[in-house]
């Protein structure tokens, strides 16, 4: 053996061979080998407390080293290579974070769409570049290159090599801390697929949704290779205050009138949804998300500046520090959401409750003046309606801006004071400060709730149906978008509730208790990681968590991506804590309980490295050979899966957003046109799911080609009242009064509280009748007349308890002026013989 060992470390052309063992054991050794501790320390051992070295110059646990110096101009090119790599995540996460920002908080899918063809586009090219570098060496160096054919064999680049031969790919992926967190929107993102794929309530619904969770899933993949990276800690805190920052003064800019932003303020002449009669809705155009995304982001603000005040430092960095804590503060007053308000106050007391003794008074220090001056421009900003002439407004935020940089520095220099009575006086200082912000705030909180709590109880309305709702598919869920298909079907109130105001409802509607358990189990283990090694980031959580249960912030696709921006921010923290610490040139590992943990996966993957180079055993069992088959087929196909998920990805969004544009354009075209027609059918071709491409395509075809459009399209969409509409329109046109009213009666049925339905139910049931009794059908039109009069009649009766009940009448449901002259005539028809005029001519010719 030491014979061995002697003729492997002296070899030919002077290249020197150390053994890796001798590089863990003796960490300073003479000068001529601090090359190879430089190599040892900087990438034999990574940041994943992972053992790996490149093949290139390894042989069998041996490093290779050149006294030519070509091993140091490689060394210094990978770690270049490696640098860009994360520069190159870090610059794309936070682009695609900015862009949630900027497109809505990415509520609508329309927004969806670029963002999603951004983030699989990029991943794709990442894959295949990581393909293409990462590729392993020859298992033999050519001795001679004589042999011109065997050097053409070898095309590096072709799909095979990638898929068979390489081997680490997949190994690297798999060793990547906190990978494990891309499997719960997967998770998601295949529970939607199947409702599309197997039938729900809304298939364009259900592929929205499992689109929305492809990004999420490709986003945490993004963010975990981030995290992985030596700076990922770095990368993920810009990313934070990039995209808070941007939220926050955008909002405050575009209430002073200096940024355009429409529809970032909410108007209202309801003192029940405003006291000041106009609410800040930001880039996120949602007084309510906006107020818990800003709360999110003025927490963990708030925790980082109490973790400076507590020593003393230079006002310069105490300022640094303080800075976004009074913007933040006022962003979530000017929401005037109750709801975010109270989760935030929620997390900051479980906050400080958490908190160690000693560091509690630091986080009231920094919370005294930046809220007091908040709670101070918020009731300016709110008497002049959010709407103030530019240069007062802007004076007013620089005033209390700067009041609350200079309150939070004084209160510092005090308590850091060796006086007591200077201590004293900035404790004092602190519960003036705190009482007086928290009596401005809750005056406009009074004059709200004094003027009722009808939004209240239209909440609990509807989550008591959603509820009885959710009992029909209580473990699976109806698909994706359920609520909004099926709220008019089964409300016990006209109240407006596209949404259903409750996260985990809406979540249990679409996707039963199984998607309720993957985001509960996602959310449990993201909070204990977070707990454990980033206690700062906590209360952001909380405030997720929280308010999401109280309303449909997780209907916005940011709201996901900014709880996915947290976990993966705490696992870098996480391997700052546990990863390797590095004294002089040796190596030490400082946690064995992650060692335990990880030994059998590192066993496992070490066994997947190996099978990239042959054994010095020949491999004659056929269980060896077996093993080694399998795992190969075990990384091809995932190699297989993955660019099929994503490339799949690309392509149907790729139709969707190709059928938006066509629509739109259909929609700028005069109605009937040839024009108009092209790009319905265009838009059509790429999205058959939608059904308002579908309606409007209908219109322009003739009568039994559009019936025939329609009901085919019944098995994307069952529960869309409108289309019982348009082909009991269609029925009525032909003749055929007896089918128009089964249509009409099913869209009654999903719609009953809308007036126009049902008066254009009853305009057409008459045109039946009338069409019937003019070619001789007596007995149908009477039929037919005499189905419209049960409409009436319930249409009558419903609009009399609507009207006699004490329930908010938010859809303003009354009985139409124009429905009592068509149920009228529906009357005399229905009586009358067969000799006598059943119609009065001028009432047939309104449409209503």
């Amino acid at each position: 053996m030491m014979e061995h060992a002697s003729d492997r470390n002296h070899h030919a052309e002077g290249t020197e061979y150390i053994d890796n063992r001798d590089l863990c054991k003796e960490g300073r050794r003479d000068d001529r080998d601090s090359r190879d501790r430089i190599y040892h320390r900087e990438d034999t051992y990574n940041k994943d407390d992972m053992y790996e070295k490149d093949d290139t110059y390894q042989s069998n646990g041996v490093i290779q080293t050149e006294g030519s110096g070509r091993f140091s101009r490689i060394l210094r090119s990978e770690q270049y290579s490696r640098s860009l790599w994360t520069v190159g995540l870090g610059i794309l996460s936070i682009l695609l974070l900015l862009a949630g920002c900027l497109s809505r908080g990415l509520y609508y899918s329309v927004d969806l769409y670029p963002v999603l063809l951004i983030a699989a586009g990029s991943i794709l090219i990442i894959v295949v570049l990581f393909l293409a570098a990462f590729h392993p060496e020859k298992e033999k160096e050519k001795e001679k290159e004589k042999e011109k054919g065997q050097a053409r064999k070898q095309v590096t680049l072709s799909t095979v090599y990638w898929l068979g031969n390489d081997e680490r790919t997949v190994g690297r992926m798999i060793r990547i801390p906190g990978m494990w967190r891309v499997l719960w929107p997967l998770g998601m993102m295949i529970c939607f697929g199947l409702h599309a794929w197997a039938g729900s309530v809304s298939k364009q619904g259900s592929m929205d949704e499992m689109l929305r969770w492809s990004l999420l899933a490709m986003f945490t993949l993004l963010t975990a290779v981030l995290a992985a990276r030596t700076d990922g800690a770095r990368w993920l805190a810009c990313g934070w205050q990039v995209a808070g920052g941007l939220l926050v003064l955008s909002g405050i800019l575009a209430v002073c009138g200096v940024w355009p932003l429409p529809f970032g303020v909410m108007r209202t002449t309801d003192p029940e949804i405003s006291s000041a009669g106009a609410r800040l809705g930001g880039l996120l155009q949602y007084p309510n998300a906006y107020g818990a995304i800003v709360g999110m982001y003025a927490l963990e603000r708030l925790t980082a500046a109490a973790r400076v005040i507590a020593r003393p430092v230079s006002a310069g960095r105490l300022i640094a520090a303080v800075l976004p804590l009074m913007p933040a503060q006022a962003a979530l007053l000017l929401s005037e959401s109750r709801g975010a308000w109270l989760a935030t106050g929620y997390a900051a007391v479980a906050a400080f409750a958490l908190q160690r003794r000693g560091a509690r008074l630091p986080l009231l220090l920094a919370t005294a003046a930046p809220l007091a001056c908040a709670a101070w421009l918020y009731r300016q900003l709110a008497a002049a309606q959010l709407a103030p002439a530019p240069v007062p407004g802007l004076l007013a935020l620089a005033g209390a801006w700067a009041a609350a940089l200079l309150g939070t520095l004084l209160l510092c220099r005090l308590w850091h004071s060796d006086t007591a009575k200077a201590s004293v006086a900035a404790l004092t200082a602190i519960v003036l400060a705190g009482a007086t912000a928290a009596l401005m705030a809750v005056a406009s909180t009074a004059d709200r709730l004094a003027a009722g709590v009808g939004t209240g109880v239209s909440r609990l309305q509807i989550w008591r149906d959603a509820l009885q709702l959710w009992t029909e598919a209580a473990w699976l869920g109806h698909g994706g978008d359920t609520w909004r298909n099926m709220f008019r079907a089964i409300q016990s109130s006209p109240y407006v509730g596209g949404e259903v105001h409750n996260g985990l409802l809406d979540l249990a509607l679409d996707t039963g208790v199984i998607g309720i358990l993957v985001v509960a189990g996602w959310f449990l283990l993201t909070l204990r990681s977070i707990v454990h090694f980033a206690p700062q980031l906590m209360p952001s959580v909380l405030i997720f968590g929280l308010h999401g249960a109280m309303d449909f912030d997780w209907s916005f696709t940011l709201f996901w991506m900014f709880f996915i921006w947290l976990g993966a921010w705490a696992e870098a923290l996480k391997r700052e804590a546990e990863g390797v610490q590095r004294s002089g040139g040796t190596v030490e590992y400082t946690p064995s309980r992650f060692k335990s943990r990880s030994k059998s996966r590192s066993l496992f993957l070490r066994y997947l490295r190996t099978q990239s180079r042959p054994s010095t055993v020949p491999m004659r069992s056929f269980f060896h050979i077996f093993q080694r088959v399998t795992a190969r087929l075990i990384r091809v196909s995932t190699v297989m899966i993955i660019l099929f998920w994503i490339g799949g990805t690309v392509w149907l969004t790729s139709r969707y957003a190709v059928a938006e544009v066509q629509y739109r354009q259909a929609m700028s075209e005069p109605d009937g046109t040839p024009a108009q027609k092209v790009h319905l059918m265009a838009a059509f071709q790429s999205n058959p799911n939608r059904p308002d491409i579908v309606i409007s395509l209908a219109r322009s075809l003739p009568g039994r080609e559009a019936e025939t459009l329609l009901l085919n399209s019944l098995s994307h969409f069952p529960m869309h009242p409108q289309i019982y509409i348009e082909l009991g329109r269609l029925a009525a046109q032909f003749g055929e009064g007896q089918q128009a009213g089964t249509y009409f009666e099913q869209a009654l049925a999903l719609n009953r509280y809308d007036s126009g339905g049902q008066s254009t139910a009853l305009y057409w049931m008459e045109k039946a009748a009338r069409r019937e009794w003019e070619a001789g059908f007596t007995n149908r039109a009477q039929q037919t007349a005499a189905a419209g009069v049960q409409m009436y009649e319930r249409y009558q009766l419903l609009a009399k308890e609507v009207e006699a009940g004490n329930v908010r009448n938010d859809r303003r449901f009354v009985l139409e002026e124009h429905a009592q002259d068509y149920g009228e005539n529906l009357r005399r028809f229905a009586s009358a013989f067969a000799s006598s005029p059943p119609f009065i001519p001028e009432l047939t010719k309104r449409s209503p």
